[in-house]
């Protein structure tokens, strides 16, 4: 193991308990994407690390650097996301937003870009004024933007309604400071969905369990 630290900007996309007192966290960061992290002790009562170490958790973590994994020794916390997690469809939606990150995310390649705008859309979740399904599919839209496996070119299909193409067209470009600032009438937000439905599963060759249980709650 290093002698030196370190201090990543992140956020827990993934806990679980490793052996009898430790938690093994998935740490997703602006600098090295996405790593693992082990937090020696964080599941004892009063461990300084026990809140700073579970999903939705944003700040800085500070590790040390080992062969195979990282040891997190401390955080401060930014960010916990209080009102999404007493919000039980919202956090279903922040779930699914996580899962849908860390596919997409890399071990060692910089991931600013997707830790931002996992953020933005977190916070969009806490908001009363922003529909859930819009900011969904705009973070789905965006991401696969990103990760550059997105049909640009959809702002030009002519089978769209052109409300609908505009709509892509801001999900592409907008600042992420006004990624979620469109409305749409309920039939072209339906248009949308099935659009990037079709587009995410012929792109993405997995299903994500946290996308099943929020249809399934959603359905009932």
């Amino acid at each position: 193991m290093s002698t030196g630290s370190i201090e990543l900007w992140g956020m827990v996309l993934k806990a679980a308990p490793a052996g009898e007192y430790d938690r093994r966290i998935v740490l997703l960061t602006k600098e090295r994407g996405k790593i693992t992290a082990f937090a020696r002790g964080a599941r004892r009562m009063g461990n300084a690390l026990s809140a700073a170490t579970v999903p939705f958790s944003f700040g800085t973590f500070r590790l040390y650097e080992g062969r195979s994994a990282y040891t997190c020794v401390s955080a401060q916390i930014r960010e916990y996301f209080q009102a999404l997690k007493t919000d039980y469809i919202g956090a279903c939606y922040g779930a699914y937003f996580m899962e849908f990150a860390d596919y997409y995310a890399q071990e060692n390649l910089e991931a600013g870009d997707t830790l931002n705008l996992l953020f933005v859309s977190l916070l969009a979740l806490e908001k009363d004024t922003i529909p859930n399904e819009r900011v969904r599919y705009a973070f789905e839209v965006r991401l696969m933007v990103q990760a550059g496996e997105y049909p640009v070119d959809i702002t030009q299909d002519a089978t769209l309604a052109p409300s609908a193409r505009q709509a892509f067209y801001h999900m592409i470009t907008a600042p992420l400071g006004k990624l979620f600032s469109f409305e749409v009438s309920p039939q072209i937000m339906r248009e949308i969905q099935d659009r990037q439905d079709r587009l995410r599963k012929r792109f993405i060759d997995r299903s994500f369990h946290s996308l099943e249980v929020l249809e399934e709650l959603l359905r009932t």
